[in-house]
């Protein structure tokens, strides 16, 4: 076998596992192989008409999500439109009465935990309060053996990678290493722990065996 098709079957199964972990979490759970499946579920999973938002994400982004849903018969509130602060800030507020909001996460544990970090705090709250439906739209390069590895992965891989992106002013993004610090650029303001879904399948976790986002 080639290491694509390993890498494939070890996605298959592992996915495989973690569907059934997350639903008894409460999550709807789904996986994809590829991009191309991944737009097919989220536009079955998303009825047109429905009003949608989104935080920042990578994975989002590059997957062809945010077209598919700008290009469509939906009620977007698009960030990326936002001409200034407090335009983006009436948009993030919008977010949190919307229909579905799309995300990603800084890591996933095998057996379901969510992990996800935010410098504003914006799509912390929106995943855990407000819309009505959240889809998470998770690589599995972001799968972690257990809460700890994830809680590592999250601070230690996405944060300074991040921090990079963004321009914030944190040590991290000097020597790509997680310092624990207090500095006013620091990304890592707000960590959320997601253990199950609440209400009951309110949360949506699309798997997609690709390497997404960081």
């Amino acid at each position: 076998m080639t290491f694509q098709e390993v890498n494939e079957l070890r996605n298959d199964r592992l996915a495989a596992k973690m569907i059934k972990n997350l639903k008894a979490r409460h999550f709807d759970a789904f996986y994809c192989k590829n991009t191309s499946e991944l737009l097919n579920k989220i536009h079955e999973l998303i009825p047109e008409g429905c009003s949608v938002s989104c935080g920042g994400s990578v994975s989002i982004r590059d997957t062809g999500i945010l077209d598919m849903i700008r290009q469509g018969n939906y009620d977007f509130s698009d960030r990326d439109a936002a001409s200034t602060p407090e335009e983006k800030r009436i948009i993030a507020l919008k977010a949190m009465d919307c229909d579905y909001y799309l995300a990603s996460v800084n890591a996933i544990s095998e057996d379901g935990q969510i992990v996800n970090i935010d410098g504003n705090g914006n799509r912390v709250a929106a995943c855990t309060w407000g819309p009505r439906h959240v889809v998470y739209v998770v690589g599995m390069n972001k799968v972690c053996q257990d809460l700890d590895a994830a809680i590592k992965r999250a601070r230690s891989t996405a944060a300074p990678i991040n921090a990079t992106r963004f321009g914030l002013e944190a040590p991290c993004q000097i020597d790509g290493v997680c310092h624990d610090c207090k500095s006013p650029g620091c990304i890592c303001n707000f960590i959320s722990i997601q253990r199950m879904s609440a209400p009951a399948g309110r949360h949506i976790v699309v798997l997609v065996g690709e390497e997404l986002g960081f």
